[in-house]
């Protein structure tokens, strides 16, 4: 019995040697393989080219912001040491160069052990037609002298730059029916893919939407050349009994041109451009990012500006009837966005070092803000007629008007940095 009992313990003892080792080696095997990871937003080298030696400086390239909707939410590719997926741009058509480069593949060293395939994943986005032979590349660049902008000229405007000096840039509107638009915006929508985090492509089929490209006017070799710099595409629903109400729907300005001022350009120009049409009602925007909001404010209250029912002496008598008919008529603007423009231009009418003064501007938009809490108050005498007491105790702890009040001021406080940045803007115009 002795030894059978020893043997047991020997036998345990073995069994938990065995199963370290077997742990450790799964240990070892993760750390290995783990090399085999890559960062696909750092992996994915995109450029726009406009010389042949744009090809080799990593100076022109740019990488995705995003690039879950193809790698997945964890955004990496496994199989690969030193991967980089190169999607090269010639920068007016878009023609493309798509490869794949690694030091290393998990197949080199492992048995059993399948990289992703990272060529299937990046061919379900890119359109047909690229290529993944640079001398073919080259020949690409090569017409690139032959590619004008799709459509009509709607606005030309020059940017001052440090290095380059004074650029020019133009705003085209185009449809689908302009001949060879249709591939070429194939080729422009892959970069929303990288760039707005929910992007879905749209059908192109559907005569009801517009687009709005923006390019920028250079020089090669004595000849003008355009490249592509962002787009704008617009939906025009149908508002009864015979107006349309255009909606933006995706907006994107490529890396290389942020920063320097081609958003507000464009949304300015698509404005003026729907202004013209009698049978626009006013243009929205489909859930549009804070971004865009921001960008949207500053356009909006820079056109509202001039506007008689904006007039300073009137800001201070309060929102009104007029302001709102006024940029509807003349801006196509909708009533929400014609409120907001209000609070901006009134702020900057507004001497808030006069105690008086802010406290009348600060109920005015506290007022409105105050409207989501209002609803809540009237949905609470509502449950008091129909709630027990432990319920109507339980859901007014969800209701506190104290916290009420503190997120009613972080509100406010949020948006007027956010309306004296607007009017830093506009200062910086005049």
């Amino acid at each position: 019995v002795l030894g059978f009992h020893v043997m047991s313990k020997l036998c345990i003892a073995s069994t938990v040697i065995i199963v370290c080792f077997f742990f450790s080696d799964i240990n070892t095997m993760e750390k290995k393989l783990a090399e085999y990871k890559c960062d696909t937003n750092e992996a994915i080298a995109l450029k726009l080219v406009r010389f042949p030696e744009d090809i080799d400086d990593d100076s022109t390239t740019f990488h995705p912001e995003y690039s879950h909707q193809t790698f997945g939410d964890d955004e990496v590719a496994f199989g690969y040491k030193g991967l980089q997926i190169q999607l090269f741009y010639t920068a007016g058509n878009l023609n493309t160069l798509f490869k794949v480069k690694y030091s290393s593949k998990v197949t080199e060293a492992f048995d059993c052990v399948e990289p992703d395939d990272v060529e299937v994943k990046i061919r379900e986005i890119i359109p047909a037609g690229f290529t993944s032979n640079s001398d073919d590349f080259l020949t690409f660049l090569e017409k690139e002298a032959k590619f004008k902008p799709f459509g009509t000229l709607l606005h030309t405007y020059k940017v001052q730059n440090e290095e380059e000096g004074e650029l020019t840039y133009q705003i085209h509107k185009a449809d689908i029916t302009c001949a060879g638009f249709q591939k070429y915006h194939e080729r422009l929508q892959t970069f929303l893919m990288w760039f707005i985090e929910t992007a879905s492509f749209i059908d192109t089929d559907d005569d009801h939407w517009d687009f709005f490209l923006v390019f920028e006017k250079y020089n090669k070799d004595g000849e003008t050349l355009y490249a592509t710099v962002g787009y704008m595409t617009v939906y025009n629903y149908y508002v009864y009994p015979d107006k349309t109400r255009p909606r933006v729907s995706q907006m994107l300005i490529l890396p290389p041109f942020q920063g320097e001022g081609h958003g507000p350009q464009l949304l300015e120009a698509v404005h003026r451009f729907y202004c013209s049409l009698p049978k626009v009602q006013d243009i929205t925007a489909e859930d549009p990012s804070e971004n865009y909001v921001k960008m949207r404010d500053f356009v909006l209250a820079k056109l509202c500006q001039g506007l008689p029912s904006f007039a300073e002496e009137k800001l201070h008598l309060g929102f009104s009837v007029d302001m709102y008919k006024e940029a509807q008529e003349k801006l196509k603007i909708n009533k929400k966005h014609a409120r907001r423009v209000y609070e901006i231009l009134r702020l900057r009418a507004t001497d808030m070092s006069d105690e008086e003064k802010a406290r009348d501007y600060r109920l005015e938009v506290k007022k409105r803000l105050f409207g989501p809490y209002r609803k809540n108050q009237r949905e609470l005498a509502k449950l008091k007629r129909c709630l027990s007491a432990e319920e109507l105790v339980s859901h007014m702890a969800q209701v506190d008007t104290k916290t009420q009040h503190e997120e009613l001021e972080k509100s406010f406080q949020t948006l007027v940095d956010d309306y004296r940045r607007v009017i830093e803007r506009l200062a910086a115009l005049a």
